[in-house]
């Protein structure tokens, strides 16, 4: 994306696939929010047109006139500096704007921005090339979520209804034996390297000094957590983090989410609807605490986050990420090494969601992107089968509360040597 005739294609082919992934939605579909973290489609639609408009057309396009006055309001998400801003617990609440009026103001937004790039003063471009560049992942980073909010949304639904009916099915195969792969550890360097995009959470590169450890060659499986179930893997204090306990006991978990067990069998929710439980695919949506509880049953732990960089380091950046059109955690393939590093489900590492060293959030508004959130949240790694293929990367830090599911998240075990 060195010029703005190359920025202007890749935010047109990225502005696509959103609605390319929401055109498979009734018209209802767009509105529900069966719980806070779940954004409506239509709002996810919205806000990423908002953050184009305030981050970039507001500042750099001379003229430009806002699609809605209120629209910063609605669609803001949680920047405090730029105003005051719906709560997301109620974007729900909102049948008005209408779907086919947050489409129009797409259109909108996508036509000024094509009159930005293609009359771009090369002096500006610049400033509007990192910002672009920053939309542009930001939008990836909704399609995401739409996937994931979209199954959360229609889960709630007793009758189970598929995203998609034309999903392929996955093929019964076989995950290898689980084994393990040694690092020497000493000292190493993690964060982003290169003059390719990151996010600001990924840098600087700093040195990190690691002890000798073993990473599983792949994700546990859905029938290795099936026996951590049967041996009262939830009932048992002793393996579960003092909040994790109390957040399960209080929720009631017995199960991943989207788990049923009927009729003698375990079954459960997907963007395909309601399916057979795959034991050999890996186990999806559970949280940081019932991966930690997983761990300490198996006698292992989770990996660090440095720890699963280092052993990322030099891998090709590809796996059953979301262009492979599986939209389902599937099991490994045979195969030598690390398996399953990116794609599948993201990897709850052991690490809290911290600034490196030397860390300093940009100025203004955006600096509210990453580091205001570096709190009490969990970093996972490696992508998921919704990520689009071309947004991950070995230093990609994605973070999430430890009590949350909803997003595609299952185990990689870890131990020292």
């Amino acid at each position: 994306m060195e010029t703005p005739e190359q920025g202007l294609h890749v935010y047109r082919r990225v502005r696509a696939d959103s609605e390319w992934l929401c055109a498979p939605l009734a018209i209802e579909d767009y509105v529900i929010q069966t719980t806070p973290e779940a954004s409506p489609a239509k709002w996810h639609l919205a806000h990423v047109s908002w953050f184009f408009e305030t981050f970039i057309l507001r500042p750099y396009l001379p003229g430009y006139r806002e699609f809605h006055a209120d629209f910063g309001y609605l669609f803001n998400s949680y920047y405090e500096q730029i105003g005051r801003f719906h709560l997301r617990a109620e974007r729900g609440f909102l049948s008005r704007p209408t779907v086919a009026e947050v489409m129009r103001y797409r259109t909108h937004v996508d036509q000024h921005m094509q009159e930005l790039l293609e009359h771009m003063d090369a002096v500006l471009w610049p400033l509007v090339k990192a910002r672009l560049a920053l939309g542009i992942h930001h939008e990836q980073q909704h399609q995401e979520l739409l996937l994931t909010d979209i199954k959360r949304n229609l889960a709630a639904n007793p009758l189970y209804p598929a995203y998609r009916d034309d999903l392929p099915a996955p093929l019964p195969q076989q995950a290898p034996a689980l084994a393990w792969v040694e690092f020497g550890g000493g000292l190493v360097e993690i964060g982003h390297a290169g003059n390719d995009f990151a996010f600001d959470n990924e840098s600087p590169r700093h040195p990190v000094y690691l002890a000798p450890y073993r990473l599983a060659t792949r994700l546990v499986s859905n029938a290795e957590y099936q026996a951590f179930i049967a041996d009262a893997g939830y009932v048992r204090p002793e393996l579960w983090l003092a909040d994790g306990w109390t957040q399960m006991r209080s929720a009631g978990w017995d199960g991943p989410l989207y788990w049923l067990h009927t009729i003698g069998e375990w079954r459960h929710y997907t963007l395909s609807g309601l399916q057979p439980l795959d034991p050999e695919a890996p186990v999806c949506h559970v949280s940081y605490y019932e991966a930690a509880a997983y761990a300490a049953w198996a006698g292992k732990r989770l990996p660090s986050e440095a720890e699963w960089e280092h052993a990322a380091a030099g891998l090709a950046v590809s796996g059953n990420l979301r262009d492979s059109g599986w939209l389902c955690p599937l099991a490994a393939a045979a195969g030598d090494g690390l398996l399953q590093m990116y794609g599948d489900v993201w990897e709850p590492t052991a690490s809290a969601y911290l600034p490196y060293p030397g860390f300093r959030a940009p100025s203004g508004a955006l600096g509210e992107y990453n580091g205001k959130f570096m709190c009490n949240q969990i970093v996972l790694r490696g992508g998921s089968c919704v990520t689009p293929d071309d947004h991950i990367r070995p230093s990609y830090r994605n973070f999430f509360y430890p009590g949350e599911r909803w997003q595609f998240q299952g185990i990689r075990l870890a131990e020292d040597l």
